[in-house]
């Protein structure tokens, strides 16, 4: 039986790449019996009944899956967040960062809109980017409208699925539009009313950008930390996890233990004190989270 995988789901249908093209598949009854939705990113299996229609016949094993945006075997996130309008924030790209770490895929981050900004905001967002680099990230400053950082983000695409991903209204379509300028993707203005992007992407769909593919999806709904356990957070800041190696106590959470390695590195200011207070946020979140049944 041919292989393949799900580039696009629309409908019902999934759209399978095959060595003989695209071929355009329903779902057996059998998955739905089983619980197994396929998604964007999935090897399957496939039955072609002719050039152009068939069916999936088995989901291949993950390396790892998104809920939103639903999708799977995502190599890297190029999570985009615009200087301004909407208004770069830490907070949110920490939440973001801890989410895609927690699913072992790999972050870039990229600010976009560049061109929109001040002297004074351009140095501010020069240093949270060196601060975030010192962390391991790569980070990249781009503008759709000047092709700045273009050239360094496109290697980054090669060979690699990639999810982008960011709030409505952050560039995401004009940046690919940039990338790949056939595909033309619908942008829209900020709306003022609402001071948040419309939502123009309607469904997950992977796109050839030079010799990756590419998702450019709809903006995540919600960022709540569901899956996620106390004692696992540490893990979803690098830094911290590096420096909760030297903590006195095993599995120390960094809050009033004695001799801990991570809040030393805090006052010594080796770790930034807003990512400190994100994590310390979070973790706070994900203690007060309801229990699930």
């Amino acid at each position: 039986m041919p292989e393949g995988k799900i580039i696009k789901a629309l409908s019902g249908f999934y759209y399978v790449l095959g060595d003989e093209g695209i071929v355009q598949c329903r779902g057996r009854g059998v998955f739905r019996k089983n619980k197994i939705t396929p998604l964007v990113g999935d090897y399957v299996v496939y039955q072609a009944e002719n050039d152009q229609e068939g069916y999936i016949l088995e989901v291949k094993e993950r390396k790892n899956e998104l809920v939103r945006p639903p999708i799977s075997n995502v190599d890297q996130a190029i999570l985009v967040f615009s200087a301004v309008e909407p208004d770069f924030s830490t907070n949110l790209l920490d939440r973001f960062l801890v989410l895609i770490e927690y699913n072992h895929i790999t972050p870039i981050i990229c600010i976009s809109k560049l061109d929109l900004t001040d002297e004074n905001l351009r140095v501010k967002l020069e240093q949270y980017a060196e601060d975030y680099r010192k962390a391991g990230y790569t980070v990249i400053l781009t503008s759709s409208e000047t092709e700045l950082g273009i050239d360094k983000l496109a290697p980054y695409l090669e060979g690699e699925i990639s999810v982008f991903a960011g709030q409505s209204g952050v560039g995401k379509s004009s940046l690919l539009n940039v990338l790949r300028p056939d595909l033309d993707l619908k942008t829209d203005d900020i709306s003022s009313h609402l001071g948040r992007g419309k939502h123009t992407t309607r469904h997950v769909e992977l796109i050839e950008v030079g010799n990756g593919l590419v998702a450019d999806t709809p903006g995540f709904s919600s960022l709540e930390f569901t899956d996620i356990e106390a004692e696992e957070l540490t893990y979803c800041f690098p830094e911290i996890a590096t420096e909760s190696e030297k903590c006195k106590f095993r599995g120390c959470l960094h809050l009033s233990e004695p001799k801990c390695a991570v809040k030393a590195a805090v006052e010594n200011g080796e770790i930034p004190i807003y990512r400190f207070d994100h994590y310390k946020d979070f973790l706070q979140e994900i203690k007060e989270r309801k229990p699930r049944y």
